[in-house]
């Protein structure tokens, strides 16, 4: 299968966003949201800062941003669908009012952020970074909206070092993933997964890229048994 253009990705996720969430929970057991806080851990949003969440879906992780830089910061959820914008927007409505004037949704590129430099104290980028077109150019413009001494947290898929892992990995997209996708009449807006994780630079690939990018400090966390990771970068 080739790679999607951004079109075709744009589009994948605006079609499959009505059963974004549920799907998600259904597809990870509801630890997504688990793995979405232990990234959060790790870049440590302040209240009063600034940060920017990239490919913000339907705002789980913008939510949960907003909580720690709440009352005073702001957050702006960034995304190319805007289905998933409504989405996350309309959710946010069940917002506290102390959270909801903290958030701020936007439709973008995020190859072509529309922020000027050193403009964000942290930034978050669950489950997106391996559907860009280009990881190398996403990640120079992270690294140029960002003020010095920033920290992001990449939250995403991860191919596992060990061969069982990996075998039940494989089981996993193939006997879930797909049968679940074909439950929600969604098999070709999933279909992109597997082979998108194929293509999907592996933890110390990703750390070689963020330090072309010009980040100072780069390393990769695995977790769930090697198939999620967390990209913690600082600039």
């Amino acid at each position: 299968m080739s790679q999607p253009s951004e079109t075709d990705i744009q589009q994948i996720f605006d079609r499959i966003a009505p059963v974004y969430d549920r799907f998600n929970d259904l597809l990870s057991l509801g630890q997504h949201r688990i793995w979405k806080k232990m990234a959060l851990r790790w870049c440590e949003p302040q209240q009063g800062e600034k940060w920017l969440d990239l490919c913000c879906g339907s705002g789980d992780m913008t939510a949960l941003v907003a909580q720690k830089v709440a009352p005073t910061g702001q957050v702006i959820g960034v995304d190319f669908s805007k289905e998933l914008l409504a989405i996350a927007a309309d959710k946010a409505k069940n917002y506290s009012p102390k959270i909801q004037k903290c958030l701020t949704w936007q439709q973008g590129n995020v190859l072509h952020l529309p922020f000027a430099d050193n403009s964000f104290n942290g930034a978050t980028l669950a489950y997106g970074l391996r559907n860009v077109a280009s990881i190398p150019q996403c990640l120079s413009e992270l690294h140029r909206v960002l003020q010095n001494g920033s920290k992001v947290a990449i939250l995403d898929f991860h191919r596992p070092s060990d061969r069982l892992m990996q075998t039940f990995q494989d089981f996993y997209l193939a006997q879930v993933v797909v049968p679940l996708a074909d439950r929600f009449e969604m098999t070709d807006e999933y279909a992109y997964i597997a082979p998108s994780l194929a293509r999907f630079p592996i933890g110390s690939e990703q750390v070689k890229l963020a330090q072309a990018a010009g980040f100072s400090q780069a390393k990769h966390y695995a977790i769930a048994n090697g198939m999620m990771g967390i990209l913690v970068l600082q600039k």
